[in-house]
């Protein structure tokens, strides 16, 4: 399974790359804003999205409203700093199936990975 981060912190789609991997999931395209992100997609293959919302360029809201726009199938997982309950509406309202907050432990975000591909 082809696995797109979004995240414009290095260091957090290491941690998300090496969760990822230790899980079984080893597959993985990087992209530090949504602009950069919508590219990676348009190339093909990736079946499921992890996003930051809080990113320069295209934010990861605008990011998840896009790709809905284009495809509402693709399983989307936000994994961001923002914590306040309308942030999570707002982020559930754009199209995003699952929410973590940071910081996360590795079984959280395996444990929200597993619940979004059921």
């Amino acid at each position: 399974m082809k696995i797109l981060i979004v995240d414009d912190s290095s260091t957090m789609r290491r941690i998300i790359i090496n969760t990822l991997s230790r899980i079984g999931y080893s597959d993985v395209v990087e992209a530090d804003n949504g602009k950069v992100g919508l590219d990676k997609l348009a190339q093909g293959g990736v079946e499921m999205i992890i996003t930051d919302w809080n990113m320069p360029e295209m934010d990861g809201l605008e990011f998840v409203s896009v790709v809905r726009g284009n495809d509402g199938s693709i399983p989307i997982l936000m994994v961001t700093t923002n914590a306040a309950k309308e942030d999570i509406v707002a982020a559930l309202q754009a199209g995003v199936n699952n929410y973590v907050v940071k910081p996360f432990t590795p079984d959280t975000l395996k444990e929200k990975i597993e619940s979004m591909l059921g």
